[in-house]
């Protein structure tokens, strides 16, 4: 009898994973919560970055965004009557504008806060105290300014920036009892040109001496000879590129108001005062007429108002 083979029976069991039970409704949960922190942190964007006018508008257009009329229950104020469009300072595309008048929107009443312009005298002092910085940074650069160093003084007074080249015993910035421009005070005065047309203020200049007579024919004493000292100043500032329109005062005050009241003879009551004035001071130089020349000064000069300062 033949020998019977047993017979092999294969049982395939398939297993249903873990993610059959769920299937892909998490994406979508997850793809929703995304979208939902994309458009919030985007509205919170939107909010900083847009004025209130343009909230008012953009929240008007969403009451009534119909450019035809009766197709909103909240019409929108406007040139185009109930339901229509309106003038508008933002344009959203289409045919349609959203409307700035009033309405009952909180943002459209709330007025923008107006910034209060900065003061005049504020403004005029920080531009004067940046040039004031400017100016002693190049002179400790330039190689032509350094030299003389000890020669420009700059402070601060209530008609503006103050420049003042000085003598020195050795050093003078003209010939004895002349007008005539030492070479190295044409180059100061050049070199500063530059630096006081960088700034819309005019500018007066002063002529002093010490007490010193020089006498000479026909009455020609310390009155005549600072008032062309500031002369020759401002025309050596004109050769070094200043425009002649910002020049408002040219005045000589001989020796009324010394530097160095200890000494009435020290070199250093010989000097050119140069001012950037202040918007005040310029308006007060220009009541009258236009630039004026002459042997006194038709307001108070920066260096007699700092003069009876220091009397007081």
């Amino acid at each position: 009898m033949a020998e019977s083979k047993p017979t092999v029976i294969v049982r395939k069991v398939r297993k249903a994973g873990h993610a059959a039970h769920h299937g892909g409704s998490w994406k979508v949960a997850y793809a929703d919560f995304v979208t939902a922190m994309m458009a919030f942190f985007l509205v919170l964007w939107l909010m900083a970055t847009t004025s209130k006018n343009d909230r008012a508008a953009i929240s008007e257009y969403f009451r009534n965004p119909s450019p035809l009329s009766g197709q909103s229950a909240t019409p929108a104020p406007g040139m185009a009557g109930p339901g229509g469009a309106s003038t508008s300072m933002i344009k959203l595309g289409g045919a349609t504008d959203i409307s700035r008048g009033s309405s009952n929107d909180p943002f459209q009443n709330q007025q923008e806060a107006v910034p209060h312009p900065v003061d005049q005298q504020q403004r005029d002092k920080q531009q004067l105290e940046q040039l004031m910085k400017e100016l002693q940074e190049a002179i400790s650069r330039s190689q032509a300014l350094e030299p003389f160093k000890d020669q420009l003084l700059l402070d601060l007074t209530p008609e503006g920036l103050r420049i003042q080249i000085v003598d020195k015993q050795n050093r003078p910035m003209f010939d004895l009892g002349s007008a005539t421009l030492k070479p190295y005070t044409q180059q100061i005065l050049h070199e500063l040109a530059e630096y006081l047309n960088h700034v819309p203020n005019r500018i007066s200049l002063t002529g002093h001496t010490d007490i010193t007579a020089y006498t000479a024919a026909r009455g020609y004493g310390n009155w005549e000879l600072s008032a062309d000292r500031a002369n020759a100043a401002r025309r050596a500032l004109i050769d070094g590129g200043l425009e002649d329109s910002k020049i408002t005062r040219v005045v000589g005050l001989s020796s009324s108001v010394l530097f160095d009241r200890a000494d009435p003879q020290n070199p250093i009551n010989r000097r050119i005062s140069i001012v950037v004035m202040t918007r005040a001071a310029e308006q007060a130089a220009l009541a009258g007429a236009g630039p004026q020349v002459g042997l006194s000064a038709p307001v108070i000069d920066a260096d007699v108002q700092a003069a009876q300062g220091e009397a007081k």
